[in-house]
């Protein structure tokens, strides 16, 4: 297997490990398991101080691990520089970042914020062009990069509001990075998830109703888990999808599916 992935010495970046729920960290987990090099970014002391414990508690090495703040580009600009100078090459990076303000996510999305739409949009959208932009100077042996989804960003889904309306626009974005990338042998793709006990969805009001729909009627009759979601990412990261960009491709037990 570790032939197909063709992972092993390849050097991942992963932004978004905010603790061992995070679908960041069950990716890390499974390229670890691919015997791929990994390099981290962090955006706030508190998170370099919980990825650092979740490495050591896991006897896990990392290449580099670099303060990242995605909504400031020149902070996205010198983390690339370094990540460059340190490894060379990029051969995959997961973007697993995605930020709304708590506010915004309470209540009806007609109330949503300008402030806060624009903060949702830029945290969870634009950042992955940013991202793509400073990245593509050292993915000269081409590569893949894989963003997080859900599927409030194709229906509505109660409580998660300006959030479903960033991650549209995250998937959009999805399509046209990788129009322009494709040449280069870049390719770009979006995992969208189910719904799994992370930090931010804690967020959503509806979460706990989610699950059990989920498991009453999503076709494996189940929630999945972000070793499941870890393992599709190196698959979308690996040489096995070769000749797939541009795609949302869905892990969540077939829910959405369900008309």
């Amino acid at each position: 297997m570790e032939d197909l992935l063709k992972l092993k010495g390849k050097n991942v970046v992963i932004m978004g490990v905010a603790n061992e729920r995070s679908l960041a960290w069950g990716v890390a987990q499974s390229l670890y398991q691919a015997g791929a090099n990994l390099i981290f970014t962090y955006r706030l002391e508190r998170s370099f101080g919980k990825l650092t414990k979740l490495l050591k508690e896991n006897d896990y090495p990392a290449e580099l691990v670099v303060q990242c703040d995605v909504n400031n580009d020149d902070s996205i600009k010198d983390a690339f520089q370094q990540i460059g100078e340190k490894v060379g090459t990029i051969h995959g990076i997961v973007h697993s970042v995605a930020f709304a303000n708590a506010e915004d996510l309470k209540g009806d999305f007609i109330n949503t914020s300008r402030s806060g739409y624009a903060f949702a949009q830029d945290t969870s959208s634009y950042s992955l062009i940013a991202v793509a932009r400073e990245a593509k100077p050292f993915m000269t042996e081409g590569g893949s990069i894989v963003t997080m989804s859900y599927l409030g960003a194709e229906k509505a889904v109660r409580g998660y509001n300006v959030m479903g309306v960033a991650k549209a626009a995250l998937e959009s974005s999805v399509k046209y990075l990788s129009t322009d990338l494709g040449k280069d042998n870049i390719r770009v793709n979006a995992i969208s998830a189910g719904a799994i006990r992370t930090l931010a969805a804690k967020g959503v009001g509806s979460f706990n109703e989610i699950l059990h729909k989920v498991e009453e009627t999503a076709p494996l009759k189940r929630n999945v888990t972000k070793e499941e979601v870890g393992d599709m990412t190196i698959a979308m990261l690996s040489h096995l999808s070769r000749g797939v960009t541009g795609e949302i491709i869905y892990v969540d037990a077939g829910y959405n599916i369900i008309g």
